[in-house]
């Protein structure tokens, strides 16, 4: 079998901090960080959607993981066409974001091309330290609800995947038309053409942003994202919307079809997003113990 990397996203939440997971002394954001690294071998850094990172954070997680630790790291909002605000642009970035209007919150269309440049362009800067270690897995491009399949966003996600080249990008939709029946085939075909990493989703069924739980490999690398399935999956409160324990037959579920899609791809990764106290890091253990790892 091919390797599998198996993860949560984040260490810091704090309800995984009072849930008892850490040891107690694993006190210090330092501590916490050696010690989620000695057991798991990867995790997604979802801050990095809300803010630019700085490179002395990159170089922070760098020194405080084993060698062969992988972050993956989830796409600045204003790159995947969220609402981002102002404030979490740079600061002297941020008149020229707001525009003449001085909008609280832009859209990547409302921002001058020459601004959205530099923040791509910060963006990996601030990644070199985890590059440079070969520690920096696949930049995640999380697309909304409203980025359906159409010819001009899959040549945006080309655009995305030339800018961030040589680094990877994986691709997630959150528009069900990319994966209807009568455009599944397409959507993957098209990844593959260019081999651009597909992001199998396990999700609640039944909303708008929901993703049938297809398992495709469309390059060497493939990617799994574990979300759960609360009930309450457009709540505002994160402990509604993640707080969800895989069951034993789900799991058992999952292990048979990770180990069908390690078959086609060289790397595996699957993340855990249900990350409401310790439940992610639970979870990920079991499928890893049921993968043999």
């Amino acid at each position: 079998m091919a390797q599998i990397r198996l993860g949560t996203a984040g260490w810091t939440d704090k309800t995984l901090i009072d849930s008892g997971w850490y040891p107690k002394d694993a006190n210090t954001p330092e501590k916490r960080l050696r010690y989620y690294a000695s057991q798991f071998p990867m995790v997604e850094v979802d801050s990095t959607y809300y803010a630019l990172p700085a490179e002395q954070t990159a170089a922070t997680w760098r020194d405080r993981t084993p060698a062969e630790f992988i972050f993956n790291i989830k796409a600045f909002s204003l790159f995947t066409q969220h609402p981002t605000p102002v404030k979490a642009m740079p600061a002297d970035l941020r008149e020229a974001a707001a525009g003449e209007t001085g909008k609280e919150r832009v859209y990547l269309k409302d921002v001058d091309p020459a601004v959205a440049d530099q923040a791509w362009d910060r963006f990996f800067a601030a990644l070199e330290p985890l590059r440079e270690a070969g520690k920096l897995g696949a930049i995640l491009l999380q697309f909304p609800p409203w980025f359906p399949i159409s010819r001009a966003n899959k040549d945006y996600i080309v655009a995305c995947a030339e800018r961030a080249a040589p680094r990877q990008v994986c691709v997630e939709f959150r528009n069900y038309t990319w994966m209807t029946d009568d455009n599944q085939k397409e959507t993957l075909d098209f990844l593959a053409s260019h081999q651009l990493p597909y992001v199998c989703v396990d999700m609640p069924q039944g909303y708008s942003s929901s993703i049938p739980p297809v398992v495709a490999a469309t390059s060497d690398l493939a990617l799994v994202r574990m979300h759960g399935h609360s009930d309450k999956w457009e709540s505002k409160s994160i402990a509604e919307r993640f707080g969800y324990r895989y069951s034993g037959k789900e799991l058992d579920d999952w292990a048979a079809k990770v180990a069908r899609l390690a078959e086609d791809a060289a790397e595996t990764r699957v993340v855990f997003n249900n990350c409401y106290r310790d439940y992610a890091q639970v979870n990920a253990r079991q499928l890893a113990e049921r993968l043999g790892i």
